[in-house]
C-alpha cells in the first residue's frame, strides 16, 4: 500500500512539473497567451511549441499528451528524407539531384522501352514532378499492399512528362529512401541516425519499413516535438547544429525554394520535400503531415513552429487543419512580425 502510494504521490509531481513548466512559459510569453487559447478549443491537437532563435518560449500540451511521446509525423517525414539526400550528395554518395532515377534501378526502368521514364531525376522525385502515376490517394491502398512498393512506384505509368507538373506521391520520396540505401550501403534509418539524429542530440525512434525492409520514404517516422523542433532549428540555422555543418547551407536554401506549384490551392509551392505556404505576408517552409503534423520554418522572424495532432481519422478532423494554420498564422506570426516592425 506505502508502494503504490509512493508511486501514485511520484507520478502526480511528475504530472504537475511537466505541465507547471509549459504554463510558466506561457505566462512568461503573453504574446501567446491567445495561440494558447486558440489550441486549448483544438480536440486534435497534441501539441505546440515556438522556439525564438536558439530559445524555447513556447511550449504546451493538449488532449492529455506529454512531451515524452513520439509523434507519429506522416508527410513530414518526406522533409527528413530531402534532408537525407542533401546529406548523402554533401557526402559524395549521390553526386547531385541531376542524377538519372534509372542509374540505381536499371532493371526496372533502364530496360524499359519508354524513353521519357527513363529520364526521370532525383530533383524530379524531390519536388513530386516525376510525372509517375501517383502512389497517393485514391491509388495508396493498393501501393502499400503491394508486395515490393518500389517496383509498384516505377511500374506506374507516366501521365506527364518528367519534371513539368506536380504530382504529390509517396512512392516519389520512398524511391529516394531506396535511393539513399543503395548509395550509403546502410539502411536508411541507419544512415539517419549517424549522420543526422545523433548530430542533434537523439536517436531515431520508430520507423517502419516495405516488405524488402527498406525504410518508408516519407510515412511513419516518429520523433517527439522537442525532436521535430531541433530538426526545424537545423534549417533555420542554415544546416548548423551547435557550431557544426550537418547539412550545407546551399541545399538548406535549394529545399526551400518554390520549384512546383501546387494544384491544391493558390499561393502553394513545393520545393525539396518542403511545402511553401504564403502565410502573414512571408512565403514560408512548411514540413506537413496527415492530421496536423506541421514544422514551420520563419527565418523572418526567426522562428520555428511545431504542431502535433491526432492522427487517425475521425469526424472532428475535418477543418482540423485550416484552424492550426489559422491559429499559426493569426496568433503567432503575425504578432511576432508585428513585435519585430516595432522594433527600434
Amino acid at each position: 500500500m506505502r508502494i503504490q502510494l509512493r508511486f501514485l504521490i511520484a507520478l502526480s509531481l511528475a504530472s504537475i512539473s511537466v505541465f507547471a513548466i509549459a504554463a510558466e512559459q506561457v505566462d512568461a510569453q503573453g504574446k501567446y497567451s491567445k495561440a494558447h487559447a486558440a489550441a486549448s478549443q483544438l480536440p486534435r491537437l497534441h501539441s505546440l511549441l515556438i522556439s525564438q532563435g536558439d530559445d524555447l518560449v513556447f511550449e504546451q500540451y493538449y488532449n492529455q499528451r506529454d512531451p515524452s511521446r513520439p509523434a507519429n509525423m506522416k508527410s513530414a517525414s518526406k522533409s527528413v528524407i530531402s534532408a537525407l539526400v542533401g546529406i548523402a550528395i554533401d557526402k559524395g554518395l549521390i553526386d547531385s539531384v541531376d542524377v538519372k532515377v534509372a542509374e540505381y534501378f536499371p532493371d526496372l526502368i533502364a530496360a524499359s522501352d519508354d524513353l521519357q521514364k527513363q529520364q526521370i531525376t532525383i530533383e524530379n522525385l524531390l519536388t513530386m514532378q516525376s510525372g509517375l502515376e501517383t502512389t497517393s490517394n485514391r491509388n495508396y491502398g493498393k501501393w502499400v499492399l503491394s508486395d515490393n512498393w518500389v517496383e509498384f512506384a516505377l511500374n506506374q505509368p507516366l501521365v506527364a512528362a518528367p519534371g513539368t507538373r506536380m504530382l504529390y506521391s509517396t512512392g516519389s520520396t520512398h524511391l529516394l529512401s531506396a535511393i539513399i540505401t543503395q548509395a550509403s550501403g546502410m539502411s536508411a534509418k541507419q544512415f539517419a541516425q549517424e549522420n543526422l539524429s545523433l548530430r542533434l542530440g537523439f536517436s531515431m525512434s520508430y520507423w517502419s519499413q516495405d516488405p524488402q525492409g527498406i525504410y518508408f520514404g516519407g510515412n511513419d517516422m516518429e520523433m517527439t516535438p522537442r525532436q521535430m523542433l531541433e530538426f526545424g532549428r537545423l534549417y533555420l540555422n542554415e544546416g548548423v547544429y551547435e557550431n557544426e555543418q550537418v547539412i550545407s547551407k546551399a541545399w538548406i536554401e535549394d529545399s526551400h525554394k518554390p520549384r512546383a506549384r501546387s494544384p491544391r490551392g493558390q499561393g502553394r509551392f513545393y520545393g525539396y520535400g518542403w511545402w511553401l505556404r504564403d502565410l502573414a505576408g512571408m512565403q514560408v517552409p512548411v514540413a506537413w503531415g496527415y492530421g496536423g503534423q506541421l514544422i514551420f520554418v520563419v527565418k523572418e522572424l526567426d522562428l520555428v513552429v511545431v504542431a502535433t495532432s491526432e492522427s487517425t481519422p475521425g469526424s472532428s478532423r475535418r477543418g482540423h487543419l485550416g484552424r492550426l494554420y489559422e491559429l499559426v498564422e493569426e496568433h503567432v506570426l503575425l504578432p511576432a512580425k508585428v513585435q519585430q516592425l516595432g522594433r527600434p
